[in-house]
């Protein structure tokens, strides 16, 4: 343990290190056995060892390497990856409790021990000669900020263990090895939430609604309420709320883990919390970014416009280069590694609203909707807004967002058109062998038009949007159309999303069911890659259909030129697996297991 804690406080002061500019700072040398107490004698390293705690936060643009902690992206049928990652190896079935990727479980937890000493000591802190903040704020008005900060965080962790394991221990203060860890157990889902809950609660009532110095990440009463939003509306989902596939799923006493049965307020607490989120953050001055007139360039620049008003909570990602060269075509410096699925493809509207393609038939052809207009051979005789003439007319009128997602073949990008057959300058025959895209598409969403892969400081600096406001529309939309039908209040949120993106409003006259499968569709198309699809489809039981089939891809082994009719072919991408129940929560570790046995796996593993 006190290794641990030396190993904690060497990062806040390699940080203070590295972040102070006063004279003489630099000569001072430190006692290696540095204390808690110490720490928290001083306002500047208590504020630094809260920062350490952002650590933490998961690095979700990253979808290849561990560190990430991201393979729920890949794993979903958003998108196929070209090399093989653990997301690609869920995708398969071959994955178990000694082989999960186990830096999903330990970092969390790390960040959550960070919090509850700071939660522990900070009352003990000394603000009385803290000058005041840029903003105005006193040395005991920044007190209680760090204090929100920290109680939003400890949600936000918990939160994020639950939804990859289910239920988790609920851990409110820190530990030593004074006591008994096999008391430390795990709790029943609804307990996990009651806790994250209110400790959202708490950090909403020490939170400024929006901060002068937002660009620094920190979060904010919108970012807590957007999270308790969330949580609720995953607790009404049919895989927490009456789910009988768990009613065995019990803990040592015999309480169930998971509640078998179904509890209908549970929506309409999703759905409040959701509304109170939305009025409060238009309060703030938050809503859909919409800097031009033209639907494209606002939700393009939604993820290049850093800390618009969109964003209720996002982490700064630096000089984040990975995904642009991951995203980006071979013949302009990419790895052509992050590759759209032809399932995501097709779900992209028509420019008018209508749906392109209804189903698919035994051999993975498309059942067309002739009513929209699409049509899957021949080349577009004229340019559109978003696309140049000679294209694939599958790729001819499509809604806006799709043009900001995907990169297709002929697509014109940083300059010049996309060759992505197989003979092209961005095609599997050209140089390395490996970089290609395995699907015949290319991701487009979050990168940068500007910049140029093989000149170096023309990158930019990213963020990581974990909350937005589309999304908490969406969110109240879905849990007040289960709650009560749809209400006139979830059309006027869902059509905002669809406005935004210009795209016509819902046709009236949907039923409850009806209105379901509008809100999924709008979530698929609106979050893509935004870590939100794995876990939606998982909590709405229905991964059966979305991850356990055959997907398919264009030839990209065919075609001499953007017109060529082969590469345009379907043919078989991999069978995807995916194993209910057990495959909707992750295993615990095994090595965790094995070193308490009194921990209870998850069902299935």
């Amino acid at each position: 343990m006190k290794q641990y804690i030396k190993f904690v406080l060497a990062i806040f002061l390699t940080s203070a290190l590295l972040s102070s500019c006063k004279k003489g700072f630099l000569d001072k040398v430190y006692d290696e056995d540095l204390t808690i107490d110490s720490v928290f004698a001083s306002a500047q390293y208590a504020e630094r060892f809260l920062s350490s705690a952002y650590f933490s936060l998961p690095e979700e643009p990253e979808w290849i390497e561990w560190w990430g902690r991201n393979p729920f992206t890949t794993a979903s049928d958003d998108l196929e990856c070209t090399w093989g990652v653990f997301g690609n190896q869920m995708n398969t079935g071959n994955w178990n409790a000694a082989t999960v990727e186990q830096n999903i479980y330990r970092v969390y937890w790390e960040g959550i021990r960070k919090v509850n000493i700071f939660i522990e000591n900070i009352d003990k802190t000394d603000f009385s000669e803290r000058e005041p903040s840029a903003w105005g704020r006193t040395g005991e008005q920044q007190r209680q900020e760090f204090k929100g900060e920290a109680h939003f965080l400890r949600a936000f962790y918990h939160f994020i263990e639950m939804r990859v394991h289910g239920p988790v221990s609920i851990l409110n203060r820190s530990l030593s090895t004074a006591d008994d860890y096999t008391q430390i157990k795990r709790s029943p889902y609804d307990d996990c939430v009651a806790f994250v809950v209110e400790e959202c609660d708490k950090a909403a009532a020490l939170l400024p609604a929006r901060r002068v110095d937002v660009e620094l990440g920190r979060a904010t009463k919108m970012a807590a309420l957007a999270l308790k939003a969330r949580i609720l509306l995953y607790a009404a989902s049919p895989l927490y709320n009456g789910n009988s596939d768990y009613a065995n799923f019990k803990d040592d006493q015999g309480r169930n883990l998971i509640s078998p049965n179904y509890d209908a307020t549970k929506w309409q607490k999703a759905a409040d919390a959701a509304r109170d989120c939305i009025t409060q953050a238009e309060a703030a001055g938050h809503i859909l970014y919409k800097p031009t007139n033209d639907p494209y360039q606002n939700f393009y620049r939604l993820f290049i416009d850093r800390w618009n008003d969109e964003v209720l909570f996002a982490r700064n990602m630096g000089n984040f280069n990975r995904l642009e060269y991951a995203s980006g075509a071979k013949g302009m410096g990419g790895w052509s590694g992050y590759c759209p699925t032809q399932e995501l493809v097709d779900a992209f509207q028509m420019a008018n609203g209508t749906t392109p393609i209804t189903g698919y038939n035994a051999d993975g052809s498309p059942i067309i909707n002739a009513a929209s207009g699409y049509q899957e051979t021949g080349y577009a005789a004229t340019a559109g807004a978003n696309y140049p003439a000679g294209v694939r007319n599958m790729y001819v009128n499509r809604e806006p967002r799709f043009y900001v997602s995907v990169n297709f073949n002929g697509q014109r990008w940083r300059g010049r058109q996309l060759e992505l057959h197989n003979s092209g300058r961005d095609g599997r025959a050209v140089g390395n062998g490996q970089d290609y895209p395995v699907t015949g598409y290319l991701l487009r969403k979050f990168a940068d038009e500007q910049i140029n892969l093989t000149q170096a400081g023309t990158f930019t600096f990213k963020t990581w949007i974990y909350f937005r406001m589309a999304e908490v529309y969406l969110n109240y939309a879905e849990a007040l159309n289960e709650a009560q039908g749809p209400t006139a209040d979830v059309y006027t949120n869902v059509n905002k999303v669809r406005e935004r993106a210009g795209l016509p409003g819902l046709p009236a006259g949907l039923s409850k069911d009806q209105m379901r499968e509008r809100i999924r569709h709008e979530r698929r198309i609106e979050l893509a890659f935004e870590t939100q699809r794995y876990f939606d489809c998982n909590r709405w039981k229905i991964a059966p259909e979305t991850s356990n089939k055959t997907f398919y891809r264009l030839s990209y082994d065919k075609g001499t030129s953007i017109q060529d009719d082969a590469f345009y072919q379907r043919v078989v991408l991999k069978r995807r697996i995916f194993e209910a129940p057990k495959h909707y929560l992750w295993p615990i570790p095994q090595t965790e297991i094995d070193r308490a046995l009194w921990v209870i796996q998850n069902p299935g593993w």
